[in-house]
């Protein structure tokens, strides 16, 4: 009691304290409140019981409850002060923590991907963060009502929420379901749903939760739960499967023994080598291998027995019919016993032996074209050398002086002027064109031989181009030898034309020799005295007989020259035949029957009509001759689209007219069938013909544009087709223009000569002065148009000879054309190359030799039409 009374701390024995309400008035107990100081500054208030035989006195229990008011408001105020101060750092703290543990919160909601919701079932108004947001498709702003929310819900998944909510206001649990989820965009996802209710005293419920998005987790659960239910099936199908394998594989299984028996084996022996399991199991595996393989088997054995498992080693196994199998093999030693699982490998190592042929092959070819003594080199598209030769880079540098390196560009080593043909044949290549080429390469200061160069494109296993390459040979003596060569048979040739010159003249001068015989002789019985007229007649006849024979003659050479003077026309091949077929059959004779096959369409061609019923008439005699003046002759005529070949030509297309002229003749041997178109080569006996009928023919249809094939049969007869090409425009129509009668008497005709030669220009005016003519001689064309510029007038016509030096008679005629236009000119040639090439030119012309009844005509032909022109004006 002192010591409260002092104020000082008691130690209070836990004896003395009883536990339990502070009671008052009870008789047998006080109760005191007594201030305690505890240890580490604590401090208490204790209630202290303590039973009395007698009440305490009033002056104590008013000094204890004095000194413990004074003790324990000292004390509330330190512990309220201590207490204010220590509340604060601990709130100070709790914040601080409370911020903490917000951060987590928002970090872990973040990293989860948790979107955070409030929705008021009663309002329906939805209170969402921008995860939730984002996972349903809203928009980031603005209310959101349930509605909206409810509409990307399945239906079923709508009525499964409300249900849920409805027992969570119940029986507050905690409502966690899967909800799928389609956005505006058509994507769905699958999220999970926790939230707890939250119900006020009114009853107004708020669901409070989360959203998670486990789109990806469930697809991996089903992914699981699909893997799961695969994997047991796989399970089930291989325990089943392992049966069949042993007896449907190809492979070769089995158990194989020490002694080399097998125990066991599957049906695949048999099917693969023919050996039952009874004829497997009673041979030893040694019978069976090929001898070569028996020693390296015994091996590979003995070490799989020792622990070491083998695989891939190959033996080769014999067929019940003989034949060996290559087998890859995997064993491995269990129990005393090699378990071995084979497979066939014939093919493969078939191909490989072919592989291992195609790498020697191919190594072949590098040694061959690494030895080649040709420069071979390879390139890309860019024109960079991949690869080369020894003898490319030894030639090179030979004609450069220098060598190349692979990737170097390859046109660009070359000189300006070679480097564009270079990288030209290059580009051809790589564009997949295979072609040779001859060209100079090389610097000409050093060298510059001639290349023969083979390109030929590179392609890889799909056919794709990936570069070229090039062949190259020095040919450069064999440019020589060839221009030898060339120079050689240049000189044959002409020497070949002189003989072929000496054999034409031959054959002309024999002709001609004959012809002038006939003149001679009878010039010189004309000579004699007394002769009477009827002889006289007779040998002038002669005379005018034999020039015309001489003058045909001469038609036939320029003809096989393909030097006459043709005058083209448009006409039908057919109704030309139709004209001369009566003349024919007099040709061919009553016992040659003359048959002719005719078309009813137009066969136009352009050619010479006389030159081309001469060669009518020339193939018919021929014909008449080959079968001796008895027998069939068929003339037919047709349009075709080609000229066939023959041994010696090739097919011609186009627009042809082919005549035929078929006999039943002796044929041609084949062996003179080349020479029947040479002039003065004939199989007909002396005095029986000249050689030039066919020559004729063949001058005629190679001037004219054409051809002549020859068919023929020795005994059966023979074909003989000419080709003309088909005219492109119709046959003009038929002008009756009759010759005039022969005329005497020029009656005054003015007449320009103009003849170089003196001896023809002085008989040509003779014989027009003969005429009744008035005749100027000019010697050449310049004195013609001098003549002509003193009175333009002064003549009626123009008489010129065709080969003249200087201007030619076809220029001067052109020139008095230009000059002095509507006054005639008639041409006079025996033969010129310039009518032969580019014909008349519309111009009139007379052929030499000609006669003067055949001068007076023309003359009096163009005068005639000259003055109808200015009679008329047409």
């Amino acid at each position: 009691m002192d010591a409260l009374q002092a104020g000082r701390s008691v130690r209070v024995d836990a004896a003395t304290v009883v536990p339990g309400p502070y009671r008052q008035g009870e008789p047998d107990r006080t109760t005191l409140c007594v201030p305690v100081m505890i240890e580490d500054g604590l401090a208490a208030i204790v209630h202290i019981e303590r039973a009395l035989p007698a009440r305490w006195t009033q002056e104590e229990e008013s000094l204890v409850r004095d000194v413990s008011g004074r003790i324990f408001a000292s004390f509330c105020r330190t512990r309220a002060q201590e207490a204010l101060s220590a509340g604060h750092g601990r709130l100070e703290t709790a914040l601080t923590a409370t911020r903490q543990g917000q951060a987590r919160l928002s970090m872990a909601v973040n990293i989860a991907r948790l979107g955070i919701f409030e929705w008021d079932t009663v309002t329906g108004a939805v209170e969402m963060d921008d995860r939730s947001r984002e996972i349903f498709g809203l928009a980031p702003e603005g209310p959101v009502h349930q509605d909206e929310v409810f509409s990307r819900l399945e239906k079923v998944d709508v009525e499964r929420a409300h249900a849920l909510t409805e027992a969570a206001a119940v029986d507050g649990t905690e409502v966690v379901a899967d909800y799928r989820v389609t956005r505006p965009d058509g994507t769905t996802r699958t999220i999970l749903s926790s939230s707890e209710p939250l119900q006020d005293e009114g009853g107004h419920l708020r669901m409070i939760g989360v959203f998670h998005d486990v789109t990806v987790l469930r697809q991996a659960e089903a992914d699981l739960r699909t893997l799961n239910a695969d994997l047991e099936r796989e399970v089930v199908e291989r325990t089943q499967a392992r049966g069949r394998t042993w007896t449907l594989t190809p492979d070769l299984m089995c158990a194989l023994d020490r002694r080399g028996y097998l125990v066991t084996s599957n049906p695949a022996w048999q099917t693969l080598l023919g050996w039952s399991d009874v004829e497997i199991a009673q041979t030893p595996i040694w019978d069976l291998l090929h001898p070569d393989d028996v020693k390296r088997t015994r091996v590979g054995l003995e070490r799989i027995e020792d622990g070491q498992p083998a695989v891939g080693c190959a033996n080769r196994y014999r067929r019940k019919d003989g034949s060996y199998r290559w087998i890859s093999w995997i064993g491995v030693p269990e129990d005393g016993l090699v378990y071995c699982t084979g497979r066939d490998v014939t093919v493969e190592k078939e191909r490989e032996a072919a592989l291992a042929a195609r790498t020697a092959e191919r190594d072949l070819f590098a040694t061959i074209v690494e030895t080649d003594r040709a420069p071979i080199c390879a390139f890309d598209h860019d024109f960079r050398l991949i690869a080369f030769n020894q003898a490319h880079s030894d030639e090179f540098h030979r004609i450069f002086g220098y060598r190349v390196n692979l990737g170097d560009i390859f046109p660009d080593l070359f000189t300006e002027d070679q480097a564009h043909v270079m990288r030209a044949l290059m580009a051809r290549a790589l564009a997949g064109e295979v072609f040779t080429v001859v060209e100079e390469f090389g610097d000409p200061s050093i060298v510059k031989p001639y290349w023969e160069v083979s390109y030929t494109p590179l392609r890889d296993g799909d056919g794709r181009i990936f570069g070229a390459f090039h062949h190259a040979q020095d040919i450069t003596e064999r440019v020589r030898a060839t221009a030898e060569l060339d120079r050689a048979q240049d000189a044959l040739r002409q020497a070949q034309k002189m003989e072929a010159v000496g054999q034409l003249t031959g054959g002309v001068a024999h002709d001609f020799n004959n012809l002038l015989t006939v003149i001679m002789s009878s010039t010189d019985l004309l000579k004699r005295p007394n002769l009477p007229e009827e002889r006289r007649q007779r040998y002038i006849g002669a005379i005018s007989d034999t020039v015309t024979r001489a003058a045909k003659l001469t038609g036939q050479l320029l003809a096989f020259a393909r030097r006459q003077a043709l005058k083209p026309a448009v006409f039908d091949a057919a109704r030309s035949v139709e004209t001369i077929e009566e003349m024919i059959g007099t040709l061919t004779g009553s016992r040659i029957r003359t048959v002719t096959r005719l078309p009813d369409e137009a066969c136009l061609i352009d050619a010479d009509p006389s030159q081309f019923e001469t060669a009518i008439v020339n193939m018919a005699v021929n014909a008449r001759d080959a079968m001796d003046g008895e027998g069939k002759l068929t003339i037919s005529v047709r349009n075709v689209a080609a000229i066939p070949g023959d041994r010696s030509h090739a097919r011609v297309v186009g627009r042809f007219v082919a005549l035929s002229i078929s006999d039943t003749g002796t044929g041609i041997d084949a062996g003179i069938l080349d020479k029947i178109f040479e002039p003065f080569f004939t199989t007909k006996e002396v005095g029986h013909g000249t050689g030039l009928g066919l020559s004729q023919v063949i001058g005629f249809a190679k001037q004219s544009g054409g051809e002549v094939r020859v068919v023929s049969a020795i005994g059966e007869g023979t074909t003989f087709t000419l080709y003309l090409p088909r005219a492109a425009k119709d046959a003009p129509a038929v002008v009756d223009d009759v010759d005039p009668a022969p005329l005497m008497d020029g009656h005054g005709t003015r007449v320009l000569l103009v003849e170089d030669n003196r001896d023809v220009g002085n008989f040509a005016t003779q014989t027009l002065h003969d005429l009744g003519y008035e005749t100027v001689w000019a010697m050449d064309a310049r004195q013609a148009l001098a003549e002509l510029a003193k009175a333009p007038d002064r003549f009626d016509v123009v008489f010129s000879d065709v080969v003249m030096p200087g201007m030619d008679g076809v220029e001067l005629a052109r020139e008095i054309g230009l000059r002095h236009v509507g006054l005639p000119v008639v041409l006079a040639s025996g033969y010129s190359h310039v009518l032969a090439q580019n014909g008349t030119d519309g111009l009139d012309l007379l052929h030499k030799p000609y006669s003067v009844e055949q001068l007076s005509r023309i003359l009096r032909k163009v005068t005639t039409r000259r003055r109808r022109v200015m009679d008329t004006g047409r």
